[in-house]
């Protein structure tokens, strides 16, 4: 006889994997639009996730509508710029924290945090003088990630900032 399945809170704790946690910052890959890293504020009170773009141009691409944009990914610097095209996936009306509405790009794309990879949409927004080049929100986490807001750089620290192991190094260690 085949054992029983579990039912109730059981079957629920028997199916569902737990969540992997991060911090309430993280680096994030924009592999998609060429960029390596970003370093991205994880914002629950943020329904949509955006990322600082400018020079934002529409075109059409075979009667399909798609956007340019450049990005800065490192934070208070100009350099590097990376030259993004996307298609647009939507235009909406975007309320950020100051209250104030405007009407944003919607691009789809695919992030990378830690192992982690899946597609979410991304507004392009001039958060030039805000403290971070990009904001993850609610929707772009939702079923992905516990976050705890008390830990920072839960995924892994950024590439650029970490010391490059030499083979023969790690062999000996």
């Amino acid at each position: 006889m085949p054992p029983a399945k579990p039912t109730g809170p059981e079957k629920k704790s028997a199916l569902k994997q737990p969540r992997p946690v991060i911090g309430w910052r993280e680096w994030v890959g924009l592999t998609d639009l060429g960029i390596d890293q970003v370093k991205a504020k994880i914002d629950t009170g943020a329904r949509t996730s955006a990322i600082h773009a400018f020079k934002v141009r529409p075109f059409t691409d075979r009667g399909a509508p798609h956007v340019s944009f450049v990005v800065h990914p490192t934070q208070r610097r100009r350099i590097p710029e990376v030259e993004c095209t996307a298609p647009v996936h939507d235009q909406r009306k975007i309320r950020s924290s100051n209250g104030q509405q405007e009407e944003r790009y919607v691009i789809k794309t695919t992030i990378q945090i830690g192992t982690h990879v899946w597609p979410i949409e991304l507004t392009l927004a001039d958060r030039d003088q805000l403290g971070f080049r990009m904001l993850l929100g609610r929707e772009a986490m939702r079923k992905h990630f516990v976050i705890d807001p008390g830990r920072s750089f839960v995924a892994g620290r950024s590439a650029a900032r970490m010391s490059p192991v030499h083979p023969l190094q790690e062999a000996s260690s």
